[in-house]
């Protein structure tokens, strides 16, 4: 058994290359070899987001408080809420974040393969974030 202290877990503000606005990502757990989970605690403030990206085993994310936007590509933009849970299958192209007014806090867990958890890509652009939710 391996305890982590929340001292452990320095919170660290989101690469400015994978986020728009200000996001701040709290490490819950990394699971040593062969477990594979991650899971972050990320806090967005209104208006920021993820960049565009995928997961090669899926995501889950669970919303802790606020409310923020969930968009697959090609799909339209989906409001989620405290409470709700969304589930992102492997290789789907999305984003997630805040709304423009609200900020929101997610769980999000993942798992590694071959010890690749995200591939980023291109920033959502203000068209996308802005659309209303459908």
């Amino acid at each position: 058994m391996e305890i982590t202290r929340a001292v452990d877990c320095t919170t660290r503000r989101g690469n400015d290359a994978w986020f728009t606005g200000t996001v701040w990502q709290d490490p819950i757990v990394e699971a040593p070899d062969p477990a594979r989970i991650r899971a972050v605690r990320v806090t967005f403030e209104p208006g920021s987001r993820t960049a565009w990206h995928t997961h090669p085993l899926g995501q889950t994310l669970h919303i802790v408080s606020g409310t923020g936007r969930v968009q697959t590509f090609g799909g339209g933009v989906r409001e989620v809420h405290a409470g709700d849970t969304v589930w992102i299958p492997p290789g789907e192209k999305h984003w997630h974040g805040a709304t423009p007014t609200q900020g929101m806090v997610h769980i999000a867990l993942h798992e590694h393969l071959d010890g690749k958890h995200v591939d980023w890509m291109e920033p959502v652009s203000d068209d996308d974030f802005n659309a209303q939710p459908g």
